[in-house]
């Protein structure tokens, strides 16, 4: 899921990252579609997961928090300037967490359908997130 993060992550304004802020762009294009699929509550019980998951490999995202429209902000003012490698590193931890979470709830191939949806200029065909979950059928 990692390489797949960082491959949606390359195609959102690569080195675009003037600010030393984290936003979070690539959450905010998964949430439109994941809250109609799951309601804005589902939404937000998915990525409220992925962030403590995510938080246990990249601690300055534990000062995130999810907000009631599903959205992210800080529970306090950051501490200090980022790294834009450093901001890097926990988008794609908390994007491959929050598309493993949903790989498993709906399968690797409704996940890659979804995001090909999203993000239309990528192949999903040339992606290999595994062979599929449990919950899905094989022809």
């Amino acid at each position: 899921m990692r390489s797949f993060a960082k491959h949606l992550m390359a195609l959102e304004a690569p080195g675009n990252e003037s600010s030393p802020v984290a936003t979070f762009p690539m959450t905010d294009k998964l949430r439109a579609h994941l809250a109609a699929l799951m309601g804005k509550g589902g939404y937000r019980a998915l990525l409220s997961r992925a962030l403590v998951l995510a938080s246990a490999e990249v601690s300055w995202l534990g000062a995130l928090r999810v907000k009631a429209d599903g959205g992210l902000e800080w529970s306090q003012a950051p501490r200090a300037e980022r790294d834009p490698a450093e901001l890097l590193e926990g988008k794609v931890v908390l994007l491959a967490q929050l598309l493993g979470l949903l790989a498993a709830f709906i399968g690797v191939n409704l996940t890659l359908r979804l995001a090909g949806e999203i993000w239309p200029q990528i192949s999903v065909d040339e992606l290999d997130l595994g062979n599929g979950g449990d919950n899905e059928e094989t022809k």
